[in-house]
């Protein structure tokens, strides 16, 4: 599908059928038993399995007493299980919820909290994660936890649960032998909140975006019309399906196009271009350092030896993004998004390569200014400013994050929404990704939220209180490092010990690279802690970086 066919996309019956449990069923009828999904452990998944095992999946979750507007929340690595649970979800007209794998301590509890979920599913090697939650640290009120389902991951910890203790326990290999009974198979509506996905906050715990079905559609529908994918195509999917990108722009935009896609947990630059060649890939996103550590890695006379035809890779950067589409023989495309707000652009393959821009939006969907952020006036043409959004189509937007109605207003301030982020619409009306505003850290692909770091942090028995910031650094690839200046009350601790001591109370990417403790922060007349000043002063001698020593975090 070209760009220029969009406008007949919402005629008629506007957004009707835009739910993913129609979009499965129309693939399964159109492509029936071809592939549409191969994993790393050699299960495959047909585009018609996908839609049978759903539906009795789906009863099987009826039975456990998932109701439409409930919440599954899923702790679960890329697998064939996490697409049928979300399916299935789904065809209960109710709401998935995966989150994050590095999660553990105060963010996991954060999220369990805030989801309210009905039912937990988790894969056997993340089980542990629970074990730090006690029954009594959540509010009963507010999470009832009835039923816990285990995906056989094939590795198994030696963790209780935690919270999870007492609910009925079942595998999904149990459940996916239940028959089907058609009432109990719903049917979605694309005004419904199918899915909350965390994103993380500036100055609060993380918010959980509500997600329509028809929002979570056109996040595959517009990376298969910008792509041109077809049925010919083949996705290579590395990215954690608990995000956007990994789950809706590269899994369900083969589903739209009718293409198939190879899953794998994660990135490995070793391996990537023989898993490309290897599985005949013709697309792939990348994200963060991705694709840098790509092109660093060393040249071989078989680098053009491969299908792969496009490449979604943000950012890029001007010294080495052009030399990589001419090593390689890919197109590298861009685009802007976020996951409340969908994919709003993207570049087109008539465009050349420049940092930072992310094409002309989507205007057939998203209006899209860049405006002052103190004024919301839209500024000149190639004036950076902040970017705006907001949608066209009914339900192809986020509806607001989940029981925090204060945030939704302040993003919605003037009837648009904003992002936070930095950019510029340059004369030809292509959107250019700038930086970002106040405190949002990113790393490793993920956004991190400064106060939920600063909360663990402020744990420690030592600490009165800290500051948490990202820095840009040479060699980082246009992502940051993260540095906690930290307030203490006696003698400096030791870096490695306390280090040894967050590790395990937050995920891996929000672990402090660079440590400094001093005896009290710098703070303004109002008593805000002054972060812009200690961003300024950058990788100064008297921080500890944990590099220094050859201090690694393990993944858990």
């Amino acid at each position: 599908m070209s760009p220029s066919d969009t406008a007949g996309l919402i005629d008629g019956g506007g957004v009707d059928g835009w739910t993913l449990p129609d979009l499965v069923r129309q693939a399964a009828a159109a492509h029936g038993n071809r592939e549409f999904l191969a994993f790393e452990d050699g299960r495959t998944l047909s585009f018609a399995e996908l839609d049978s095992h759903t539906d009795r999946l789906a009863t099987a979750l009826a039975d456990l007493g998932l109701q439409p507007g409930d919440r599954l929340l899923g702790l679960l690595t890329n697998s064939l299980e996490f697409m049928l649970l979300m399916i299935a979800t789904h065809k209960r007209r109710a709401i998935f919820v995966p989150i994050n794998t590095d999660l553990r301590g105060a963010f996991l509890e954060h999220q369990v909290n805030n989801s309210e979920p009905r039912i937990v599913a988790v894969d056997h090697g993340l089980l542990e994660r629970f074990d730090d939650i006690e029954p009594g640290s959540l509010d009963p009120s507010e999470t009832d936890i009835e039923a816990t389902i285990l995906v056989d991951d094939g590795d198994y910890g030696a963790g209780a649960g935690g919270v999870l203790m007492g609910s009925a326990e079942v595998s999904i290999e149990e459940l996916l032998e239940t028959d089907v009974r058609p009432e109990a198979v719903l049917a979605a509506e694309p005004s419904d909140v199918c899915t909350i996905m965390y994103t993380s906050g500036t100055t609060g715990p993380a918010k959980g975006v509500l997600m329509p079905q028809a929002h979570c559609y056109l996040f595959g529908l517009g990376t298969a019309r910008s792509l041109l994918i077809t049925p010919e195509d083949r996705f290579y999917c590395c990215m954690p399906m608990f995000h956007a990108n990994g789950l809706f722009m590269q899994v369900f935009a083969s589903l739209h196009a009718g293409a198939s896609a190879y899953v794998e947990k994660r990135f490995s630059v070793g391996k990537w271009l023989d898993t490309v060649r290897r599985h005949q890939i013709t697309l792939t996103n990348a994200l963060g350092v991705m694709p840098e550590f790509i092109w660093r890695s060393p040249p071989t006379d078989r680098d053009r030896d491969h299908r792969l035809r496009a490449v979604i890779a943000l950012p890029v950067a001007p010294e080495w993004a052009a030399a990589f589409e001419e090593r390689f023989g890919v197109r590298i495309m861009q685009g802007y998004g976020m996951t409340e707000v969908n994919m709003v652009s993207y570049t087109s393959f008539d465009d050349p390569v420049m940092s930072g821009c992310a094409g002309r939006p989507l205007a057939d969907f998203f209006d899209v200014i860049v405006a002052d952020p103190e004024t919301d006036l839209p500024v000149a043409a190639d004036e950076t400013g902040e970017i705006l959004v907001r949608p066209k189509v009914p339900f192809c937007f986020n509806v607001g994050y989940h029981r925090m109605p204060e945030r939704t207003v302040a993003a919605w301030r003037n009837l648009w929404f904003h992002t936070g982020d930095a950019g510029r619409l340059d004369v030809a009306g292509r959107l250019h990704f700038v930086d970002r505003l106040n405190d949002r850290i990113r790393r490793r692909g993920e956004n991190i939220s400064s106060y939920e770091v600063e909360t663990v942090i402020n744990g420690h028995h030592g600490v009165i209180e800290c500051a948490v910031v990202g820095l840009r650094v040479e060699g980082a690839g246009g992502e940051d490092e993260v540095l906690a200046v930290v307030a203490v009350s006696g003698p400096a601790p030791d870096p490695v010990h306390f280090l040894d001591w967050c590790v395990p109370r937050m995920p891996r990417h929000s672990v402090p690279r660079y440590l400094q403790f001093v005896r009290e922060l710098d703070k303004t007349a109002s008593g805000k802690i002054r972060k812009q000043a200690i961003r300024d002063a950058g990788v100064t001698a008297d921080l500890w970086d944990r590099e220094s020593v050859g201090y690694t975090v393990a993944r858990g």
